[in-house]
């Protein structure tokens, strides 16, 4: 797995700064290295990390699992030329082709590895959500980097207006949209085992939502939605998978409001799997947000979401078709059309399954790969010569992977 790349066959080195256990865009970047066999790229995922960061271990299991070669390079400081000189060592060791990055930090680093190495830099805008400490500078000098870049991928018609109006001209952007591999998600009603899992049963609407415990999330307002339902004497019960840095305020907002035994934050949860399994209406209360997998995930696994009108989540969820969208900032907001999921399993199914129906027709990850690879191809001429533009074109020899052949890369 470690040797270095054929010169025949061009190498995308994927680079994104990771902490703890990562977040939805390192599941489509380890589930990418797999694809991009069939299409006559190799490939390798560079993780920048803080060193000894013991969640790196779970990003290696789950690499590991998906078929992705996954590489570390700790990062000891805001500045480590250590870092760049590994970089610029892997990437001539491996005949990098392609640099990929997924962030402000690894579009910098590409940059400078390019005075070094010859390659196309090409990066993905995932979305710029967080607005704590230093954040808001570092997103407006992820913009200004991307300027220096060949290509740009955007997951939202968001990013892409908030791009151009950066200077980044329309023939360099591309939005592709997010995307899961939909037959890992059971579209089946929940098991008493699966509810029972998190102390609940058939009496109870479980409502479940899976994101990092920050400000941009507004769990607190899920929170306080749920506390009104209760009151009203409606049977729900609110599961939240992840962990961050509002955990104790959000505890101490459930002791509050006496939410003990209805609401429980359930930390880091490898696997969240287990949570759409068991769940009856998921719940996304973003403020901010590009293109959520979480959401991508529920409605592939067959449940109602409910889901606040930002950024790139109307372009998925249409209102009262395949879910319900709020207004964002607003518990009322979410009460009021949780009220109506709660009251009516007939609303539920419905909405569930044009939810599943949606994200097999527009976010199949075959189909994001194709476009991606439609990026790549247009880099450059021999490019173009050298990459399959489809696995259909693919000489014999080369095994095709199905979606049913690849392994869920999951974590929360």
């Amino acid at each position: 797995m470690n040797q270095p790349s054929s010169p025949q066959r061009p190498f995308v080195l994927h680079t994104r700064v990771v902490t703890q256990t990562g977040g939805g865009p390192e599941k489509t970047i380890l589930n990418s290295p797999v694809r991009l066999r069939d299409y006559g790229i190799d490939s390798a995922c560079a993780f920048i990390h803080p060193p000894r960061d013991e969640g790196f271990d779970v990003l290696r299991q789950r690499a590991e699992a998906s078929g992705a070669e996954i590489i570390s390079v700790p990062d000891r400081r805001a500045i480590d030329f250590r870092v760049v000189r590994q970089l610029i060592r892997l990437c001539k060791e491996r005949n990098v082709t392609i640099w990929h990055g997924h962030d402000y930090k690894s579009n910098l680093l590409g940059l400078l590895v390019r005075g070094f190495h010859e390659m196309h830099l090409v990066t993905t805008a995932h979305g710029w959500v967080q607005f704590r400490d230093r954040l808001p500078l570092y997103y407006r000098l992820d913009r200004f980097f991307m300027k220096w870049y060949e290509q740009i991928v955007c997951v939202s018609n968001d990013l892409m207006r908030t791009c151009a109006a950066a200077g980044i001209g329309a023939d360099r952007l591309t939005q592709i949209d997010n995307a899961i591999v939909v037959d890992h998600y059971d579209p089946s009603p929940p098991t008493m085992q699966e509810r029972g899992r998190f102390g609940y049963g058939s009496d109870h609407v479980l409502v479940g939502a899976v994101g990092r415990l920050s400000e941009e999330k507004g769990f607190h307002h899920l929170i306080f939605a749920i506390s009104r339902l209760i009151r009203d004497g409606h049977p729900v019960g609110l599961i939240i998978a992840g962990d961050g840095p509002l955990r104790q305020q959000l505890q101490h907002q459930i002791i509050d409001l006496d939410l003990q035994g209805h609401v429980q934050l359930l930390g880091y949860l490898q696997d969240p799997i287990p949570l759409y399994r068991a769940i009856d209406l998921f719940a996304l209360s973003s403020l901010r947000e590009g293109l959520p997998n979480a959401l991508l995930e529920a409605m592939a696994s067959g449940r109602a979401v409910v889901a606040t009108d930002c950024n790139g989540v109307p372009d998925v969820v249409r209102h009262n078709v395949n879910g319900l969208i709020v207004r964002r900032d607003s518990s009322s907001a979410l009460y009021e059309a949780m009220e109506e999921c709660v009251v009516s399993d007939a609303m539920r199914a419905r909405l569930a399954s044009a939810g599943r129906q949606t994200i097999r027709k527009q976010f199949c990850f075959q189909d994001r790969m194709d476009r991606i690879v439609d990026v790549y191809r247009r880099l450059a001429p021999e490019l173009a010569s050298q990459i399959h533009a489809s696995v259909n074109d693919q000489p014999a020899g080369l095994t095709q992977q199905t979606e049913q052949d690849l392994q869920p890369v999951a974590g929360i």
